[in-house]
C-alpha cells in the first residue's frame, strides 16, 4: 500500500492529547485562546453558538456549528441554544451554497464516542458541501484527502458569504 504523508496528523494528536489542566474540549481551548477569528478560523459568532472551519476537513467548506457551552447531548441544550443552533445550521447551508455553488450538502451530528464523535464532550453539527462530480474516493481508497484551497481562503469565502454580513 502506498503511503501519503499527513504531517498535520501528529500536531493534531499532540494538541488533542496534551495535558492542559482541567479537561476541556479543543473547541473550548480555541475559544479561550484570545486569538483573532481569522487565525482560529471562526466563521461566525452568535449569542449561544458559533461556527468554525473543521481544521481537518473531509472536503473544502466543511464547517462545524456548536454551542459555546460544552454539552455532549442534544437534549442538554437550553431552548435558546437549540433554536440558535438550528438557525445557524441553516445560515451555514446558505453560506456554503453561496460560496461554493454546491450541488448538495451533508449535515451530521455524531453523539458519543460509540456514535463516532471525535470530540464527544462538545456537541457539534457538521455541515459540508458536496458536488455531483466530487472525488471522495481518496479518503476511502488512499486514506488521504484532497483539498484544493487553504483554510484561510475557505474562511474568507464563507465569512464573506455569511447571511447578514
Amino acid at each position: 500500500m502506498d503511503r501519503l504523508w499527513a504531517g498535520w496528523r501528529s500536531e493534531y494528536i499532540e494538541e488533542v492529547t496534551a495535558d492542559q489542566g482541567p479537561r476541556t474540549s479543543v473547541f473550548k481551548r480555541i475559544l479561550d485562546s484570545g486569538l483573532p477569528d481569522d487565525e482560529t478560523h471562526i466563521v461566525w459568532r452568535g449569542t449561544h453558538v458559533f461556527v468554525i472551519l473543521n481544521r481537518f476537513p473531509y472536503i473544502t467548506g466543511h464547517v462545524l456549528v456548536m454551542p459555546y457551552r460544552e454539552v455532549r447531548d442534544l437534549e442538554l441544550l437550553t431552548p435558546e441554544e437549540h433554536a440558535e443552533l438550528w438557525a445557524t445550521v441553516t445560515d451555514a447551508v446558505r453560506a456554503i451554497k453561496t460560496a461554493y455553488h454546491a450541488d448538495g450538502l451533508n449535515l451530521g451530528v455524531n453523539l458519543g464516542s460509540a456514535g463516532g464523535a471525535g470530540v464527544p464532550d462538545h456537541l457539534h453539527v457538521h455541515v459540508m458541501p458536496r458536488w455531483n462530480a466530487d472525488s471522495n474516493f481518496m479518503t476511502s481508497v488512499a486514506e488521504a484527502r484532497v483539498l484544493p484551497e487553504a483554510l484561510s481562503v475557505t474562511w474568507r469565502k464563507l465569512r464573506d458569504a455569511w447571511p447578514g454580513q
